[in-house]
Parts: C-alpha cells; structure tokens; sequence
C-alpha cells in the first residue's frame, strides 16, 4: 500500500465508529502505521472489491488503474472512492459513470483542495456574484520532481500511465478551476518535456475559454526546481482573488472579509508533504452522504467533467488545434437513469 493509501487510512481512523477499514490490497503487506492501526485483511485486488463485509472501495493505485478497479467495483455493487483522476480517458470515464447510475451507485473522486477553506471562500464567493463577471483565471503549478521520482515508480513516466504534470501534479488546481468558473468551452495548449527524460511532459502551458466568456490560463510543470506552492487567481468585474497552497496572497472582494489562511503544506517538492486534511475532509462529507443516503460530494458527473477537461488540454498539446472538451467521446454519452 503507497503514500496515498496511507492518508486514507489516517483520515478513515479519524472517523472510527463510523467506518472500518476491512481489507487492502498492495505489493506488499503494509505496516501497522501504514494502516494507522487498523486490523485490516491483506488481500488480491478481487478480494477487496468482492470482501462481503466492504460497502465502500477506495481506488488508491496508479492513475492508469483507477477506471478498471473503480468499474470492477460498481460492478460488483460497491460505492467507490477513486483518487485522482477519475480515468485516463473519456470514454472510460464515461464507463464508470454508466455502469453507477444504472445500479444506483455513488461514485466520489477525491479532489480534496476543494474542502480547503479558502477555496471554499472562493467558491461562495464566485457564486454569490462578489467578484462580478469573471474575466481572468490564471492557475499555475510549478513544482519539481527530481529523476528519482520518476525511477520509484515507472507509471510516473508514461502518458499512457497517468504521468506528466498536468494528469498527475496539475490535475488538482485543473479541478479547482473548472469547479469555481463552470463549463469550459474549449482549450488550447502547448507541451514539452524539458528537464526529464520519460516518455511524459513535464511541463505543459493551455489557455481556456470558458462558457461564461471568462479567458484562464493553466500551467503545470515538475521541472522549477526547488519548487514552488500551487496558485490559483480569479479577476472579475467587482473583485480579484489570488491564493498560494494555503496562503490568502491577495483578497479585494467588496463586502467579503478574507477568510483566514489554512495550514495545509505544499506538495511543491515533496508529493507527501500534503497531509491527510484534506482527504478527511472529503471523506467526512463522503461518510455523511451515504449514511443520509444523498448526493456525495465531487459525485461522478463531477469526475467525468475533469477527465474531459484534462483530455482536452492533452489533445490540444497533441495536435495544435483548439479543442472543445464538450466533444470529446460524445458519441459514447446517452441519455443515463437518474442516481
């Protein structure tokens, strides 16, 4: 069981009595403080997803395994958390999202920068119309990963894999702007690998049109040494808005006082350095959505809407042309059940 699977399982302890952790399934048997101390079973793959005592599976594997672990699980009648991205492919991502609404499943993609109480201020804040018509929304994640990085894990190197800034590190501040500007129109972009050598970018620069009118740019790199925390800005008609990785840089937002700048480390050069606040966070919301039998937070359209949105920047790299996410697969989409 990897970093990842180990900030579940601390955020899952944080919530005990509420939740067990049954069974994991990894390379090798995990330590006890890799479980945060729960007695849990060491199993194959199948044998967590098909455990009867498992309601909830958490995909905490290599990006590339995240659609076929997440669909074997709503398959087999289970609710799935999946870390990010949801799947590497449109089409796989729509997949998943079928195969959950036909069987009346939930589906959560953790994309735990959204619980962060700053964005959050920012989120109500765009929605309550504070900032006016947005014009301009500028995300950069300049972080650095050195070749060892790469060598620890061979899946980081490959886009085939999930590798590359914008899937792997850029994919979060990448959910954050859609979440807070809505639709995306279309994208382009521009890709290169410069201080590496994979298979992957390590650096990639797309400009966004928006639905609303509103133009962004996005900018994901491992190649700025020492690194540098995530930022995200919004520029509106009425107010302006610039954060750093827990950091309040900059709030003008008329009649909205600044909310109070978080604690949460940056993963600007160490991929572990974030902690589990955030995952308890989403995890929390996950655990009282289900027992209330409502919506999860960052439910599968969620998801589904990312995947697109990264797609579409990687086809835009790929081939130069502008590229509209809204186009991408949509002959897979059908009409779907209600969840």
């Amino acid at each position: 069981m990897g970093g990842i699977g180990t900030m579940h399982a601390r955020a899952l302890r944080e919530l005990e009595g509420r939740v067990r952790l049954v069974a994991y399934s990894g390379a090798r048997a995990a330590t006890d403080d890799e479980l945060a101390g729960w007695p849990a079973e060491r199993l194959e793959p199948d044998g967590v997803i098909g455990h009867p005592d498992v309601d909830v599976v958490a995909v905490c594997s290599p990006s590339g395994t995240h659609a076929d672990l997440a669909l074997a699980a709503v398959e087999a009648g289970r609710h799935v958390v999946v870390e990010k991205p949801l799947a590497l492919d449109v089409k796989d991502a729509l997949r998943v999202e079928r195969a959950a609404r036909e069987r009346g499943l939930s589906v959560s993609t953790i994309s735990q920068r959204r619980f962060e109480a700053e964005h959050a201020a920012l989120k109500k804040a765009v929605d309550d119309g504070a900032l006016g018509e947005l014009r301009l929304a500028l995300t950069h994640v300049h972080w650095f990963r050195d070749d060892d990085y790469y060598r620890a894990a061979g899946w980081r190197s490959t886009t085939e894999q999930g590798g590359g800034s914008l899937m792997n590190q850029g994919v979060h501040n990448v959910d954050l702007l859609r979440w807070l500007c809505g639709p995306v129109e279309s994208v382009t972009a521009q890709s290169g690998t410069l201080a590496h050598r994979i298979d992957a970018e390590d650096s990639t620069v797309a400009t966004v049109r928006f639905a609303s009118g509103a133009l962004g740019v996005v900018t994901t790199t491992t190649a700025t040494p020492p690194g540098f925390p995530a930022t995200i800005a919004l520029y509106g008609s009425r107010g302006s808005v610039e954060l750093g990785q827990g950091e309040v840089r900059r709030w003008d937002v008329p009649g909205v006082p600044a909310p109070v700048s978080g604690t949460i480390a940056s993963g600007a050069a160490d991929p572990l350095a974030i902690g589990h606040a955030g995952h308890l966070a989403q995890w929390t919301r996950i655990v009282a959505a289900l027992e209330a039998a409502a919506p999860v937070p960052v439910g599968i359209d969620e998801g589904v809407e990312t995947v697109r949105f990264l797609c579409a920047v990687h086809e835009a790299a790929a081939t130069g042309a502008q590229v509209r996410p809204a186009e991408l697969a949509a002959a897979v989409r059908a009409p779907l059940p209600s969840a």
